[in-house]
């Protein structure tokens, strides 16, 4: 079969595109934005990409057409297989109808860590030779790939809560029906298509709805948003993770979250790992508790977290330039941060890891909701812990005047970049200005940044000589 994807360079369905492979389809797909790391993940496994939407790019004609929840009416790619009559899916359905059919699903939901608590899930169960099917929304440096079908019944998603579709409103994550569900967390996101936390809570009672009886619901002990959605109504058995009255309960050895212990029942086990931050060992000690559930013991996932190599884009270490001596270097992380409290949790971690060495973030409000300015009233003190921050409004048509106005008059902690060319100066200015010693740059968008990685990297190099 023939199958073409709208929006293929998505996360989501860039991963789907590799499950479709692995199937034996022969697969295509469009997007208007094809960057790394998934347009080279598709292309190492023999997906062609087409860079833009054209009617031209549905010929040859595909069997089924699977669309993205980013594509709209209007849209000339939709447009045609409208017209035409083509046969069409969302993502989300196909998923459900061709890969999870009678398969133990374990899933991933939350506003935050979805991607890193899949990727650790997917990692124990892998260590435990549980060979375990995937679907991540990133690229794990533990696999070769963001997704794969196993060979076993389980399989582990990243449960979203974004809509399906244009002709689908419900939350991707209501097409799954796990059996093992994680509910990491629960804030307000996604302004462009809820009206309020409360929507989102609905979508998520819709999600519980469909874990069965024989099921296991995990979730963070007392997060208000959480208990509101469990009391509308659960049929399934819940355990709870806290430090101390929880079923899962943990303890961190180490202040950076670099080692931390966990008790469950009668198990006992300690992780020694690479992570750092609270928000990772809360992803981690739910990733154990799903584990568990399908056998693995607490002492086995802890061995696997141990060895866990993290995620693409998840505080990834790009560069470690070497400048006039051992003591002084100037290391550039990558970060998918989308959101405040991811904001906040990253540098948090991040701050705890290095101590006192210069922090700088380079932030872009890429997410529809960030671009919105719903959380403008936060994001500044989502940054504290970094020594500066950059702002970067890099849009042309003023939609984001807002961001000029909340940077201004903020003190210099905080500036703004209008281009990539102007915030690598500041970054330069910073760097020139204070004392020798170890120094931090983490970019933090959920988009391409306009390519400024390598650009900053480059002329700190070159700045290095």
């Amino acid at each position: 079969m023939h199958i073409h994807i709208l929006g293929i360079c998505g996360t989501f369905m860039g991963s789907l595109a590799v499950l479709a492979k692995q199937l034996g389809h022969h697969v295509t797909g469009s997007d208007q934005a094809v960057y790394p790391p998934m347009s080279t993940q598709l292309e190492s496994q023999g997906i062609e990409l087409m860079n833009g939407y054209s009617v031209e790019n549905l010929k040859p004609e595909p069997d089924l057409v699977v669309i993205g929840n980013a594509m709209s009416r209007g849209n000339p790619e939709v447009e045609a297989v409208l017209d035409q009559g083509l046969p069409y899916t969302s993502g989300p359905e196909w998923l459900s109808r061709y890969v999870l059919q009678g398969r133990w699903t374990l899933a991933v939901s939350g506003t935050h860590g979805k991607t890193t608590t899949s990727t650790m899930l997917a990692w124990i169960l892998e260590y435990a030779g549980m060979s375990p099917g995937f679907l991540i929304g990133g690229v794990p440096q533990n696999f070769e790939a963001s997704a794969r079908l196993g060979d076993t019944p389980f399989f582990v998603v990243e449960a979203d809560e974004y809509d399906s579709a244009f002709f689908d409103k419900r939350s991707k994550f209501v097409h799954y029906r796990p059996r093992t569900l994680i509910m990491n967390n629960l804030e307000f996101d996604h302004a462009d298509i809820f009206a309020d936390l409360g929507a989102i809570q609905t979508q998520f009672h819709h999600l519980i709805r469909t874990v069965p009886s024989s099921g296991l619901i995990i979730a963070p002990k007392g997060v208000d948003s959480l208990d509101q959605v469990l009391e509308k109504g659960c049929w399934s058995d819940v355990q709870t993770i806290d430090t101390e009255q929880g079923d899962w309960n943990y303890q961190l050895t180490s202040p950076d979250g670099s080692t931390f212990s966990v008790e469950i029942e009668n198990e006992r086990a300690t992780v020694n790992w690479t992570m750092t931050g609270l928000h990772n060992v809360l992803n981690g000690v739910a990733a154990m508790a799903a584990a568990r559930h399908v056998g693995v013991t607490a002492k086995v996932a802890a061995d696997a977290l141990s060895q866990f190599g993290g995620v693409k884009r998840r505080l990834e270490l790009l560069a470690d330039i070497k400048t006039l001596s051992d003591i002084e270097s100037i290391k550039v992380y990558d970060d998918f941060a989308h959101h405040p409290t991811a904001i906040e949790t990253t540098l948090d971690g991040l701050r705890k890891q290095v101590g006192e060495n210069e922090i700088i973030a380079l932030i872009e409000p890429r997410s529809n909701t960030m671009k919105m300015g719903v959380h403008q009233n936060s994001l500044l003190v989502s940054a504290d812990n970094a020594d500066l921050a950059i702002w970067a409004n890099l849009a042309t048509d003023g939609s984001m005047d807002w961001l000029n106005d909340m940077v201004e008059g903020a003190g210099p902690k905080h500036q703004l970049g209008s281009s990539v060319d102007s915030i690598i100066d500041i970054v330069k200015q910073q760097l020139n200005n204070k004392p020798l010693g170890k120094k931090h740059i983490a970019i933090m968008s959920n988009g391409g940044f306009s390519s400024i990685h390598q650009k900053l990297i480059s002329a700190l190099q070159e700045g290095s000589k």
